[in-house]
């Protein structure tokens, strides 16, 4: 997602900027092109040599260089640079961006950048709630800097509280959502329901399916990377949420309808994808069922239909998209689900096709509206979510 960018990382005095070395690597690694410019005081907690050898690029430290190539150098960097992130960034680095002060090589970086700039404040507890240092972020918030807010836990100085800087993964994840995709969906909002649901048949025993929600989940990260504002409604799964995004966890049928039918309204697009029980135990016994000597049946009554429901209370303008997983007759029986339901496209999928399903990095779907049949190959769950959310746009030009 990040191939081929460009990153400049702005590094000042901080116990934490020995991080910043991680976040370079993670950003090569990426296929990210990365530049780091450093303060004075940054280089008594980590040396320049340690992000020139991982970033292959001369890390800049002093304005008046005179081992360089002839061009400007803070002016060149931010011609190239995608986005830019100061972290960890001090409170008198704060100070001096908001004031407009541009006196070493970070400063006048940052003065010269018009692209995206993101700050990741970092330092004792007191000195983050001081009022200046509070006013300071609530102007650069006005010019349009992006903060990120600090974590809370030990830090260097023995005490505890705001002021951490957050770890290199979410760092690394604000600059993916900056950069990593066109903002095509951006004023939208979009409601994605993933993974199984759980249907209780005692305190020991349920009912349920092999559903991981990486489908789901992936199309809920890529939509928010695309600039929508998600919702993302999810059965119990082993993933972790994507972040940027409002996860509502539930766990049965009925805890999905009510979760769904709550937030329908204001969505502009809903993707159903979370494989919902069909049938739900009559009663749930609030002891274990004892297990008897001859066989056990148990009462099935059919659940609330959600899809059904959207599509018969659906408003102006919305957009519904549901998943169909066949075993047989996969386009015949997706048609019929498409026109049954009332909505505007299904994505069509056989368990019994290798690669597709349940449990896999990967997917074989068909894309499926009233005139329109798209089969996409074999490809990764998150390059099918980015081919379902481009057949939607499309759909609604």
């Amino acid at each position: 997602m990040l191939r081929g960018k460009t990153v400049v990382l702005g590094v000042t005095g901080s116990i934490a900027a020995y991080k910043m070395a991680n976040v370079a690597s993670m950003l090569v690694k990426r296929g990210c092109e990365v530049h780091v410019v450093m303060t004075k005081n940054a280089t008594h907690f980590i040396n320049p040599i340690a992000f020139e050898s991982l970033t292959n690029t001369k890390c800049l430290v002093e304005t008046f260089d005179r081992n360089f190539q002839f061009h400007v150098a803070h002016v060149s960097l931010t011609d190239k640079a995608d986005v830019m992130l100061i972290a960890p960034a001090s409170a008198n680095v704060i100070g001096k961006i908001a004031g407009g002060i541009a006196d070493d090589m970070l400063t006048t970086t940052v003065m010269a950048c018009q692209k995206p700039v993101i700050i990741a404040p970092a330092m004792n507890t007191k000195m983050y709630e001081n009022p200046i240092l509070q006013d300071n972020l609530d102007k650069l918030r006005r010019f349009g800097y992006e903060i990120i807010e600090p974590a809370s836990g030990h830090l260097a100085c023995g005490t505890s509280g705001a002021g951490k800087m957050p770890s290199e993964e979410v760092l690394v994840s604000h600059i993916e959502r900056c950069i990593s995709k066109e903002k095509d969906l951006k004023g939208k909002k979009v409601l994605v329901t993933a993974g199984p649901t759980v249907e209780s048949i005692d305190p020991v025993r349920y009912i349920s399916n092999h559903s991981s929600g990486r489908m789901g989940y992936a199309i809920a990260k890529a939509a928010m990377l695309r600039g929508a504002e998600v919702t993302l409604v999810s059965g119990p799964t082993s993933l972790e949420a994507p972040m940027f995004v409002d996860t509502v966890n539930i766990r049965s049928a009925a805890d999905m309808y009510e979760a769904v039918m709550e937030r329908r309204d204001e969505q502009d697009i809903i993707i159903k994808a979370a494989a919902v029980a069909d049938y739900t135990p009559a009663e749930v016994s609030n002891e274990k069922v004892k297990k008897k000597d001859d066989e056990m049946r148990i009462p099935l009554t059919r659940t609330k239909d959600i899809l059904k429901a959207l599509g018969e209370n659906r408003k102006d303008g919305q957009f519904l998209c549901g998943f169909s997983m066949e075993t047989q007759n996969m386009l015949e029986n997706s048609r019929a689900k498409l026109k049954k339901k009332n909505i505007d496209m299904i994505v069509a999928n056989n368990l019994k096709e290798e690669g597709a399903g349940f449990k896999t990095d990967t997917n074989v779907v068909t894309l499926i509206t009233e005139k329109e049949e798209l089969p996409l190959p074999l490809m990764s769950k998150d390059e099918v979510a980015d081919h379902l959310l481009d057949f939607i746009l499309k759909q609604m030009a």
